[in-house]
């Protein structure tokens, strides 16, 4: 209980003041996404190696990118760290490290591990899945911005240097 008070949740957290439905539907997602059929986009006896080894190569990619933005993007954070999309009371800005390459480094890495998921099983439902991550943290970005916005001033100069969830793209 003293983590999620630490984090910023309230006793009141019904009323989703500081975005804890946003918590609550990331997890469901998260949870849907594991539980999701895997239905491969083509037959996987029936690759050729190249398309294998393809594969391979973008998971892995895909996984370290991921990987890195996660425990960059956590480090770079430190105590500001917390799931809602609310920022924490005493909280300060972080617009260095892995926050100068992107907004949202930790949604980023979500959405980088589960389209590697896809291409490790070249799944068609996970590919849909990454996709489905990739809107949701698209709209609770912008929610949590909103917020980031009011209370920083300079936030609204440091979103229009640095993309919001795809390094350099996006």
């Amino acid at each position: 209980m003293n983590q999620l008070r630490a984090w910023g949740f309230s006793a009141k957290w019904w009323r989703g003041e500081k975005g804890e439905y946003w918590v609550i539907g990331q997890v469901i997602l998260f949870i849907s996404f594991i539980l999701l059929p895997v239905y491969p986009i083509i037959n996987l006896n029936q690759l050729s190696p190249i398309w294998k080894y393809t594969g391979w190569g973008l998971t892995g990619l895909f996984s370290l990118i991921g990987v890195l933005l996660l425990i960059w993007g956590g480090l770079d954070l430190g105590t500001n760290l917390t799931p809602l999309p609310h920022p924490k009371d005493d909280g300060e800005l972080v617009t260095s490290g892995a926050y100068g390459v992107v907004r949202h480094p930790i949604y980023s890495s979500v959405i980088f591990l589960a389209i590697a998921y896809s291409f490790w099983q070249w799944s068609l439902t996970h590919a849909i899945g990454a996709v489905v991550l990739l809107l949701f943290f698209d709209i609770k970005a912008r929610k949590e911005e909103a917020w980031l916005n009011y209370k920083f001033n300079e936030y609204d100069a440091y979103r229009s240097n640095v993309k919001k969830l795809i390094p350099w793209l996006y």
